[in-house]
């Protein structure tokens, strides 16, 4: 395996509410080395704290803490020395920013910091999208984001995969299938 981590570091981006979260957690028990979503970390943490950086409240915000949040993620995430899965990524935050703002962030942020050259992208699956105290957006908002994403990940350089809509473990195995890191 490369030794320079941004090949170690596998991106699970896509539609929010598209099963993310659960195939990365379908890895974890799998033995690999995740990176939860910053983005509910975030969340917690400011409604732990009365703070305002929500994506509800002020998205801009929001997005620049996980910016920094996914930042020390990669630098935390280089003293493990096999696969890392990234539950979104800098890509995602920078941009979430660039929509926030109108400003141009993601171009020179994301290619100063990079990942894994295959980017494995959740599709729109409204049959499994559900919202929550974190989650408070509709399915058409969750669309747009996933828009954004789809267009941005091949800009900045990334090949994208899309993800089936199959159970989380046949979606896992179809990650690492392609990854070549699936023992046979």
């Amino acid at each position: 395996m490369d030794t320079d981590p941004a090949a170690r570091f596998v991106v699970i981006s896509g539609c929010s509410g598209g099963g993310k979260s659960t195939l990365i957690d379908e890895l974890a028990k799998r033995g690999y080395a995740v990176v939860e979503e910053p983005g509910r970390r975030i969340i917690a943490d400011e409604i732990a704290r009365g703070g305002a950086a929500l994506p509800w409240v002020d998205l801009a915000a929001f997005a620049q803490h996980a910016i920094e949040v996914t930042l020390q993620d990669r630098e935390d995430a280089a003293r493990h020395s096999g696969w890392v899965f990234f539950d979104r990524s800098l890509v995602d935050a920078a941009v979430a920013l660039d929509h926030a703002s109108g400003e141009r962030h993601a171009e020179a942020l994301c290619h100063a910091h990079r990942y894994h050259h295959r980017v494995f992208l959740t599709p729109p699956w409204p049959e499994i999208f559900d919202n929550d105290a974190d989650r408070r957006h509709d399915i058409g908002a969750a669309i747009e984001e996933y828009d954004r994403l789809r267009d941005a990940y091949p800009r900045l350089g990334y090949e994208v995969m899309p993800l089936p809509k199959i159970p989380v473990s046949a979606r896992a195995d179809f990650v690492l299938d392609f990854l070549g890191a699936r023992a046979s």
